[in-house]
């Protein structure tokens, strides 16, 4: 069996200096939490992990690199479906989606949510 696909977010009220005073959320997370709502299997399915916004994401790292430690972030567990465009981290050898878009078209294809409407 092939280990569980690991789905990184960053929390919902995060601090960022640069960006001013006051709390903030990232909008592509918020749109993935969305999808964990309307099919709350997902969460049986996935492992989800918050990370800090804060970088470096030394969890995300070890996975798929210090280019790709930007959130949402869905690290597979194993292969995708021919049809599922991944990236590839050649010195991990994992592959992931990323962002909102790739990652609900890879949910939709491997675990039967519903597709975004056009």
């Amino acid at each position: 069996m092939a280990a569980r696909d690991q789905l990184f977010l960053l929390p919902p009220l995060f601090a960022d200096p640069k960006a001013g005073a006051g709390r903030f959320h990232c909008p592509e997370c918020a749109q993935v939490e969305g999808l964990l709502s309307y099919f709350p299997f997902l969460r049986s399915r996935l492992e989800v992990n918050y990370v800090d916004f804060a970088r470096p994401r030394s969890d995300v790292i070890a996975l798929v690199g210090t280019e790709n430690q930007g959130c949402p972030v869905l690290v597979l567990g194993g292969t995708a479906p021919a049809q599922v465009a991944v990236r590839h981290h050649a010195p991990t050898g994992r592959n992931f989606v990323s962002g909102y878009a790739e990652i609900a078209a890879y949910l939709a294809a491997v675990h039967g949510i519903s597709d975004p409407h056009p």
